[in-house]
Order: C-alpha cells, then sequence, then structure tokens
C-alpha cells in the first residue's frame, strides 16, 4: 500500500509552519516532509514531530542561495568545496530528525558550463554525499525535476538519474520520483513505474 507524507512546505500554508504539523496529525498523516528544515533548531522540530507522533521522511539538502534563485550546488562546477561543507549541516538535522533520507539537488547549471564538467562535478559530490548518507545510515535521494518549473536543472530525466546510480554503484544512492515532473518530461508513466521501481528510494 502507499503511504502518503504531508509536504508541510505545501499544506497547511494558512498557518505558521510550526503548527502544521499539529495539522497534518489531525489530517491523518503519519509522516511529513518539507523543503528545508535549516531556518529553526533541529531541536525544536524534533519536538513538534515527537508531539505529534510523526516520522519526518524527507528533506533537501542546503541549496545555496535560494533567494538569488540557486536551485542546489551538486552540479555546478566550483561549488565543490560549499557543496560538501554544507551538507555536513544536513546530516546533522538528519541525525537529530530521526530523518531517514536527503534530497541531494543537483541544482541549475549556467548557459555555457562545459557538460563535461558539470557531470564530473555531479559524479564527485553525489559519491561524497552518498558516503556520508552511508556513514549516518541514510540514503541519500537524487530528483529529476522538469525543465519547464526550474529551467536549466541538471538533472531532468530519469534515464539520466538511473544511469549515474548504475555508475556509482553505492547502495544508498536511489531514485526520488515525482511523477508529476516524470509525466512532464517523459509521460508514460505506468512504464516508469515498472522500470523504475527498484531505483526509487521514495
Amino acid at each position: 500500500m502507499p503511504k502518503f507524507a504531508a509536504n508541510l512546505s505545501m499544506l497547511f500554508n494558512e498557518m505558521p509552519f510550526m503548527e502544521r504539523f499539529a495539522a497534518a496529525a489531525q489530517a491523518g498523516f503519519k509522516g511529513v516532509e518539507y523543503l528545508f528544515p535549516y531556518a529553526y533548531p533541529a531541536e525544536q522540530l524534533a519536538e513538534q514531530l515527537a508531539q505529534q507522533g510523526l516520522q519526518q521522511v524527507l528533506f533537501n539538502g542546503p541549496p545555496g542561495n535560494w533567494e538569488a534563485g540557486e536551485r542546489g550546488l551538486a552540479a555546478v562546477p566550483g561549488r565543490e568545496q560549499e557543496f560538501q561543507e554544507n551538507f555536513g549541516k544536513a546530516i546533522e538535522y538528519a541525525k537529530v530528525l530521526n530523518c531517514p533520507r536527503i534530497h541531494v539537488m543537483a541544482g541549475i547549471v549556467a548557459e555555457g558550463t562545459d557538460i563535461e564538467e558539470a557531470f564530473d562535478t555531479y559524479l564527485t559530490n553525489l559519491g561524497f554525499a552518498a558516503e556520508q548518507c552511508a556513514a549516518a545510515g541514510l540514503d541519500a535521494l537524487i530528483e529529476p525535476i522538469n525543465s519547464r518549473d526550474i529551467p536549466g536543472f541538471y538533472l531532468n530525466n530519469s534515464t539520466m538519474a538511473t544511469a549515474i546510480i548504475d555508475e556509482l554503484q553505492q547502495p544508498n544512492l536511489k531514485l526520488q520520483l515525482d511523477l508529476y515532473h516524470c509525466q512532464i518530461m517523459e509521460g508514460d508513466l505506468a512504464m516508469h513505474l515498472r522500470n523504475l521501481k527498484n531505483y526509487v528510494g521514495h
């Protein structure tokens, strides 16, 4: 049976963020996710989860400068040190929140960027993230995001995602399959669900 988690970044927006945990529990959800936890102390979030009997199922790694339009750094050449330093923060939050998985955001690759350099950067950073997650008992997820909503996002299709997972051979590196993005970019959802099921971690 499917398990549904409330995305607190998208739902219950009529109330302050910290009140959304109770709203999710009252609506019958057992799990929650949201874009980023970093604006709040991890202990404060963990307290809300415990009080409401909720499981934190997922959040995104640090995105870079979100307000400036950045959507992750994993595939952005020249930002490797920043990516690796920031990812440690995600690991620490995951430990406190008892969250089993982190989405490693590929990021937007600027026009004119060398494609091979971006690919090598992405592989290096994903390998690092997967190793750090494995040491903490976590899964690292990659999510293809459609190029209509986020033009230039480096990872935008499942074929590329599964090829990267196959190449890195990290058992805890898995696919975050968003059917909305998949339908826009690739269509034929029934076929993709069948073909991708062994890669999916969320």
